[in-house]
């Protein structure tokens, strides 16, 4: 039986869909059946970090010269408040998650964020992605 995903599980995660050949599907569920990995997911998953891991090098550099935070980052309204008081706006700019708080508005998000830029996910209210939309890269 499947073991059900803890809550911060989940938040870390993002659902894709894949095509994969028939062949290449059997040679994974082979594998599956052989006891070399649990199923088609492990597998998957197992490709993708030895994938990652070979690439690192890459990665890591192209971090630090797009200047993106790695991991995530979260927003909240008082986050924004705080930078609209100031007279400040941000870039956001992450590899990861990035988060603004359910309460934040479209017009604070606007009066305080000029550009984002998300690989991976982006999780804000409806209204405030369809309002940085146009900032969003």
């Amino acid at each position: 039986m499947a073991r059900p995903k803890k809550a911060a599980e989940v938040e870390k995660s993002e659902k894709i869909t894949i095509n994969v050949g028939l062949v290449d599907l059997g040679q994974i569920d082979l594998l599956v059946n052989e006891g070399f990995f649990a199923n088609r997911t492990d597998f998957i998953r197992t490709a993708i970090r030895r994938q990652l891991e070979s690439r690192s090098g890459a990665v890591d550099s192209t971090v630090a010269r797009r200047a993106l935070t790695l991991g995530s980052e979260h927003y909240s309204r008082h986050d924004l408040e705080v930078l609209r008081d100031a007279g400040r706006m941000i870039e956001v700019r992450v590899l990861g998650l990035a988060s603004i708080a359910d309460d934040v508005s479209p017009e604070l998000a606007l009066a305080t964020i000029a550009a984002v830029e998300v690989l991976g996910a982006f999780r804000a209210p409806r209204a405030v992605k369809a309002a940085l939309a146009p900032r969003t890269t």
